[in-house]
């Protein structure tokens, strides 16, 4: 059964939407993501083994594609620094929320990968077996700087 509107009645405003926020990023979850990653770095060679019979290689092509990606954050970083400290011009909002959220989301995996890396790295000291134990140590060390 329906009922026609009241023309004296009001229509009832609909609530505000919440407003997001974007809290900083303190070392805590830096901290244990780089763990995590650390802890899961060091269980893929073991696992591999078991698993597949051999661990895997890490080849230069990710480690280059890392640093791809660390120059085009640092440049975006960079403009946007310029933008703000030396000519003064105001970003939108909806572009600082974006580099907000690029830049987060970039520490976040970077400490991931980061702590992988380290965790693989870790897993081959003191292996002695295998031609590319040595091969393996170095560029999974090479590839966190």
């Amino acid at each position: 059964m329906s009922r026609d509107p009241d023309p004296e009645q009001e229509p009832v405003p609909e609530p505000p939407e919440p407003e997001g926020r974007i809290s900083t990023t303190g070392p805590g979850p830096l901290l244990a993501l780089g763990l995590t990653g650390l802890v899961v770095g060091w269980a893929m060679r073991p696992v591999s083994i078991n698993v597949l019979g051999a661990a895997p290689t890490v080849s230069w092509l990710p480690v280059l594609a890392l640093f791809l990606v660390a120059a085009i954050v640092a440049g975006a970083a960079w403009s946007t620094y310029r933008s703000l400290h030396v000519h003064r011009v105001r970003l939108p909002a909806h572009e600082a929320v974006n580099r907000l959220v690029l830049a987060k989301s970039c520490a976040l995996a970077g400490a991931l990968v980061a702590g992988g890396y380290f965790g693989y790295a870790l897993s081959w000291v003191g292996v002695t077996e295998g031609e590319l134990a040595g091969q393996r140590l170095a560029r999974s060390e090479k590839s966190d700087r």
